[in-house]
């Protein structure tokens, strides 16, 4: 089984390299001797979980620009540096969020993303957001790469049962800024009295941001309504993971992907990694990239959506975007 795991990740791995045209590391051969009986901490099996095939129904505009645009907005803008965001001197990035009182900035860009606490005064809730990486970086040197899963940290995910597992490299990157989050987050509730967070972001920025999520979820009293609202999202951890956000964050999760993005498809599904449910796939922006046409996944890893699509196909460029409104999403796309 171990074998077999190994023969199907290192398989993946070339489909991968094959779309991006991009080498990807070394670091492989390490994975694949860990599968085949080298030493690990984590584990990885073989599955392919629950998948859906109920059909898709469209997402208007209206429900684009009430439900989706501003977590964009905020996920776009952590790219940019955390003196420019604390500032609000970030141009369009920053202009484009209107009301916002910046709380708390960090991380380093590099092997802690960016992240930052504000208060949007706009909507009157506290919005966490998480930098990500540009796809070549992510699919090439995945905090990414540690792909073996681990059991949740149940100092920030309290309620999580024991067959829960996650990608060891986002639990990292989560744990290093989750004690700031946490605390600035409770902080800010307190001073401000709303009643809502809002937790976003982008790629690994998504993956950091939907563990966030769940945190603020099992540790914030009920009275307080968390959304988590991310983009590109690759998948975080097994079957059992997908059941808890769904039971945990319900219809309060959403992850948008576009079009052939190849993010939201590794790790692999083969590989025991699991999508939750309440997808919004982009199947088309127009050449302005003001208007998307996407459609409303039901259920995990619905057939008509993301799931569809084979690594082949891969367009890196759709991961950034546009996704709407003209709002892509990258280092590239802020250099304040």
């Amino acid at each position: 089984m171990r074998t077999s795991a190994a023969f199907l990740f290192l398989a993946a791995a070339g489909q991968l390299r094959s779309a991006l045209g991009a080498p990807l590391p070394g670091v492989l051969d390490d994975i694949a001797g860990i599968l085949t009986g080298g030493d690990g901490v984590g584990e990885i099996g073989l599955g392919t979980g629950e998948t859906s095939d109920v059909a898709v129904t469209p997402v208007s505009q209206d429900e684009i620009t009430s439900a989706l645009v501003r977590p964009a907005l905020f996920a776009r803008s952590v790219y940019c540096s955390s003196e420019a965001v604390a500032a609000l001197s970030c141009g369009e990035q920053c202009d484009a969020l209107g009301d916002v009182e910046i709380l708390k900035t960090g991380g380093d860009g590099a092997e802690t993303p960016r992240f930052f606490v504000a208060h949007d005064k706009e909507q009157e809730a506290i919005v966490v957001a998480h930098q990500g990486t540009d796809p070549k970086k992510l699919l090439s040197d995945l905090n990414d790469i540690k792909i073996l899963q681990v059991a949740v940290n149940l100092t920030n995910l309290p309620n999580a049962p024991d067959d829960v597992k996650i990608h060891d490299g986002f639990q990292d990157a989560q744990e290093r800024t989750a004690g700031d989050v946490l605390n600035t987050v409770l902080s800010a509730l307190a001073s401000t009295g709303v009643k809502k967070v809002l937790v976003t972001g982008h790629s690994l920025g998504a993956a950091i941001a939907t563990i966030d999520g769940m945190m603020l979820r099992m540790q914030l009293d009920e009275s307080i309504a968390v959304t988590t609202t991310v983009f590109g999202l690759p998948r975080v951890g097994n079957q059992a993971w997908a059941d808890l956000v769904d039971s945990t964050l319900g219809d309060n999760f959403k992850f948008v992907t576009n079009q052939n993005d190849p993010v939201p498809q590794v790790p692999p599904h083969l590989l025991d990694y699991q999508h939750p449910s309440n997808e919004i796939h982009i199947t088309a922006v127009d050449a302005s990239g003001q208007t998307a046409t996407a459609q409303a996944c039901p259920g995990q890893e619905n057939e008509n959506c993301v799931e569809s699509l084979s690594l082949i196909n891969a367009k890196k460029i759709n991961h950034n975007g546009p996704y709407f409104a003209n709002i892509s999403m990258g280092n590239k796309f802020c250099t304040a």
